[in-house]
């Protein structure tokens, strides 16, 4: 029995999985109970009375090529949010396995865990040391219960990024004990290459991307979880047959063109000496108490008065967001990246 077979779930190693209809193109459709016509106003290439493609092929190519990883090792998903979701339903029993993560953190790995009955167990990043992951502290708390490490790096709300030292120091202590997430939803706006070229060599280590932030495509839904081979087989058996829905694949593969992977550039430019200018203006404001470094498009920011620079974001037509719930930031808000005359707009409003 393989390591994957005896971390997951029994009953989702037993599992068979859904058989959706067979995808042949080149064959006449009539095995789907599907429409024959168009609906009116259906301009999509392939028609929307036909199922999409599971999991497609060209787009998982596609996307193989950027991350640079064998396209055996990728799964498309809704978003990251449904790769999470899929990820602690595969691999934890109700009342009995459990996540474990490192606040102040994304808050839907604690989320799907919860909806699934499992457990939550967390090892706070060291606000003291900037947010740093602390592995020692991380590693004695991870009990044969923990099945999912989940660590977020660039880590939202805080915008730093994890020391890769420390990352490989608990992927390796967990090696066939327990899968650790790498969430790198924000990694393109950052100084550091992806982590996801090692999950062939580490198949403990399971790593998210999205198109949401950097690519823009957030009203889009797609993410990916890159994994070892076995693992996105058992994850493939709790997806949905038809997760991406045909508009999305063709405005997703008309996006990560070469042209448009080009002037994806110069937006990340922008926004990383947008996020330099922002932060060097903040900390000159009154009533500023700390504005963190950040490796993301947003900052995380202390106020004097939090509830007063959020009505006065407002009042301008402005929205930030609230970071006060999470533990230890009762004073702060997080800030995204706009354009120049939007985050200009903020600047005053905070005079």
């Amino acid at each position: 029995m393989s390591w994957v077979s005896e971390l997951a779930r029994p009953d989702i190693v037993a599992l068979k999985a859904y058989e959706h209809a067979s995808w042949e193109p080149g064959l006449t459709r009539l095995h789907a109970n599907e429409l024959p016509w168009r609906a009116a106003g259906d301009e999509s290439l392939s028609g929307l009375n036909r199922y999409p493609e599971p999991q497609p092929k060209t787009l998982i190519g596609r996307l193989a090529q950027i991350y640079k990883v064998p396209a055996e090792y990728l799964l498309v998903t809704r978003g990251s949010d449904e790769a999470i979701d899929l990820l602690v339903r595969a691999f934890c029993r109700a009342g009995a396995d459990a996540v474990l993560l490192c606040p102040p953190t994304f808050g839907m790995y604690a989320l799907a865990a919860q909806i699934q009955g499992a457990n939550v167990h967390r090892v706070p990043l060291s606000m003291e040391e900037g947010f740093a992951l602390q592995p020692q502290a991380l590693l004695s708390h991870c009990t044969s219960d923990v099945k999912l490490v989940f660590l977020c790096s660039p880590n939202n709300p805080t915008g730093n990024l994890l020391a890769e030292s420390a990352i490989l120091e608990v992927i390796d202590a967990l090696a066939s004990r327990a899968l650790v997430i790498v969430d790198e939803a924000y990694i393109e706006f950052s100084t550091r290459a992806s982590l996801a070229a090692l999950v062939v060599g580490r198949p403990q280590l399971a790593v998210l991307r999205t198109l949401s932030k950097a690519h823009g495509l957030a009203g889009a839904r797609l993410g990916t979880l890159i994994g070892d081979p076995e693992v996105i087989a058992l994850v493939r058996k709790v997806i949905a047959p038809y997760a991406i829905p045909q508009l999305t694949l063709e405005t997703v593969l008309a996006s990560l063109s070469a042209s448009h992977l080009s002037a994806l550039q110069g937006r990340l430019a922008h926004v990383r000496e947008e996020r330099q200018r922002i932060s060097d203006a903040l900390e000159r404001l009154p009533g500023i108490k700390l504005v963190y470094p950040s490796e993301a498009n947003f900052l995380l920011v202390r106020f004097e008065d939090p509830a007063g620079a959020l009505a006065r974001a407002r009042e301008a037509r402005l929205l930030v967001r609230d970071a006060r719930a999470y533990p230890g930031l009762n004073d702060a808000l997080r800030v995204t990246i706009g354009t120049a005359d939007q985050n200009d707009a903020l600047l005053e409003a905070w005079q």
